[in-house]
């Protein structure tokens, strides 16, 4: 990938050429016809070729508005395919807003309907597959990889295993060897330390890559800043641990970036690795799932949010105005849940139970507590509304395992190995595990649930999933019903 002003310029110069063209297209006779004629909606305009004068300020101020959309594009920071595409598609339709406002309040040249459509249109397919292509990583070369970990035993075990070339790595301060330090934190590099900016050596009595020919580059919070400046293709972690700080803070950095990852086999118990890996090294799944299944989950998860979300508005609206009528406590009850990669977000639910001493509401269901409003929203699952929401903003799916509550998350980690597996893939309001009765009481039964649910995840198995929980809805329902009315009798 270009970097530094190679790139913003690249960038720069390939945005206005595919403006200009886009443009140049769009107010064509013979495209202005076919559009006009062909397209529905626009068979009602008349084609609108505009004048050589009125083109030229026309380029101008689409240069400017759109060019000036993208401007957060312009730096040099490597990140996933898909994020590229749709942040570059996000930012072309802001800039097309921009014009088409400033037009309709005649600020500047209007440009015509078909014209500006076409304009977009073509920029909209265009300018993500440009910033898609300067960002590519080079794929003649071995790449370039970058250690980073705590534990200095198992970086020296690990880099002779590794075929590309090195770039360094990153650690504490604490755990580094005695090297001379520098004020970013990494250390000098001194002529027979090597080349290509501080990359490996070769040790020369075994031609073998050895710790003290790798430039240390700093601590753990500059893997953000080496990724970039280095243009890293592949991180390889090296922690005592995998704790939710630290390791799976690298994690989420590299899945921010689109950077590979690696782990070394021994200490892969806590990640998904891809199958068929059988070297010393195994390849961190930190997308399990393939492009179109993400894009596609994406769509049903909002399609179902968003639609149960519009048809239960009313009753959601009739449970908010009870519960603080009922006057015992907030209308929401709040809690840490873990996330992806170990991150922690707060779910929302409506509250069931009677706060406890100091106005936080409790987390286990205690009949002393329970009111009458809760047991009815527990029972019928309506407490769980608010998480629709988490749905649309993109903290939650609709299929995928429950998230635990962060504070006894430990718990079930020490009893279930692979626990921490569950981090790679959104958490879910409903899962494979839930359909099959599993609970957080059984955690080497959920978390096998969890992981074929991974493994096979898909629209259709998100579809029977979320079927089955509906009818669960149901049933449940009904049995409360028939337990009132045998009650009243």
């Amino acid at each position: 990938m270009l970097t530094g002003w190679r790139y913003r310029i690249v960038s720069v110069a390939g945005v206005v050429a595919l403006v200009v063209s886009s443009l140049l297209i769009a107010n064509h006779p013979a495209t202005q016809q076919l559009f006009t004629t062909h397209v529905p909606l626009f068979t009602r305009l008349e084609p609108s070729v505009i004048d050589a004068v009125s083109l030229g300020w026309a380029v101008v101020l689409s240069v400017l508005v759109i060019g000036g959309s993208l401007l957060p594009l312009y730096r040099p920071q490597p990140s996933r395919l898909l994020d590229t595409v749709l942040y570059a598609q996000k930012r072309v339709i802001v800039g097309g807003l921009g014009l088409a406002t400033f037009g309709y309040f005649q600020w500047s040249h209007r440009l015509p309907r078909a014209t500006l459509t076409m304009t977009v249109g073509l920029l909209v397919l265009t300018v993500p597959l440009w910033f898609v292509w300067i960002r590519r990583r080079p794929t003649v070369e071995a790449g370039r990889t970058l250690v980073v970990g705590d534990d200095l035993e198992q970086i020296e075990r690990i880099v002779p295993t590794i075929e590309s070339t090195v770039v360094g790595y990153l650690c504490p301060s604490l755990t580094a060897p005695d090297r001379t330090a520098v004020a970013d934190g990494g250390v000098s590099i001194s002529e027979n330390e090597g080349t290509n900016e501080g990359a490996v050596g070769r040790d020369q009595a075994n031609g073998r890559k050895s710790l003290e020919s790798i430039s240390r580059l700093g601590g753990l919070s500059r893997l953000n800043d080496i990724l970039i400046e280095h243009d890293i293709d592949t991180v390889v972690l090296a922690f005592r641990q995998a704790d939710r700080g630290d390791f799976f803070g690298a994690l989420d950095v590299c899945h921010n970036h689109g950077v590979n990852a690696k782990v070394h086999r021994d200490y892969a118990d806590d990640v998904l690795t891809s199958s068929g890996d059988v070297g010393t090294l195994a390849n961190v799944d930190v997308e399990p799932w393939d492009l179109q299944d993400y894009v596609f989950k994406r769509l049903f998860d909002v399609t179902i949010a968003g639609g149960f979300l519009l048809l239960i508005s009313p009753v959601a609206l009739v449970i908010m105005i009870a519960l603080a009528m009922e006057g015992k406590g907030p209308i929401f009850f709040t809690q840490k849940r873990t996330y992806l990669f170990g991150d922690v977000f707060l779910i929302r639910k409506f509250r069931t139970l009677v706060p406890v001493e100091g106005g936080e509401v409790g987390t286990e269901i205690e009949s002393h507590r329970q009111t009458k409003l809760g047991q009815v929203l527990r029972t019928t699952h309506l407490d769980e509304i608010p998480q629709l929401w988490s749905i649309l903003v993109g903290d939650m799916s609709v299929v995928g395992p429950r998230p635990a509550q962060t504070e006894i998350e430990s718990d079930f980690e020490q009893e279930a190995v692979d626990w921490r597996k569950r981090w790679f893939v959104k958490p879910g309001l409903t899962g494979l595990a839930q359909i099959n009765n599993a609970t957080s009481q059984e955690p080497q039964e959920k978390i096998r649930y969890d992981l074929q649910y991974i493994q096979n995840q898909s629209l259709t198995f998100d579809l029977m999933i979320l079927i089955r929980q509906l009818w669960a809805v149901i049933v449940d329902t009904t049995s409360l019903v028939q337990r009132d009315e045998s009650i009243e009798k």
